[in-house]
């Protein structure tokens, strides 16, 4: 099996998050979806888990963070293009997210935005020169004068 990640967002209404989710071009797995919880595939290796709150409350004993509030992690995701950053931030405040939470950022060889789904969880879409993610360019500050 290859590695996988499977990030777990407690919700407050779990229709709006899949319909929000959707929006974006996640799937939804039924096999792993019930009244409950949802699992929306974006990717291969990537899943969603959208949990209630009384499912989360199964799983831990910590207090559920006001995300709108307070912010815990900032999942930043890679995207093909600047264009496509820019389109799935658009997508995220069109269904009901907010666009740029966080300043907008341009280093040139790197751009990315930043949304809110819903519950206000912070997510960095964000596009990489290949020839940057590869190692064949090093980042401007160490690139020879």
């Amino acid at each position: 099996m290859s590695k996988m990640i499977f990030v777990n967002l407690p919700v407050a209404d779990l229709a709006k998050s899949m319909a929000f989710y959707e929006a974006l071009g996640f799937v939804n797995e039924p096999r792993f979806t019930d009244e409950t919880a949802a699992a929306m595939q974006w990717s291969d290796t990537i899943v969603v888990m959208l949990l209630t709150h009384p499912k989360w409350k199964s799983f831990t004993s910590k207090a559920i963070v006001d995300a709108k509030a307070s912010a815990q992690v900032m999942l930043c995701i890679g995207i093909d293009s600047r264009a496509a950053v820019d389109a799935i931030t658009e997508a995220a405040a069109g269904a009901g997210g907010l666009a740029d939470p966080n300043p907008p950022q341009d280093y040139g060889f790197m751009y990315g935005r930043s949304f809110e789904d819903p519950d206000g969880h912070i997510w960095e879409p964000m596009w990489m020169d290949p020839k940057m993610a590869s190692g064949e360019m090093a980042p401007p500050e160490h690139q020879p004068a």
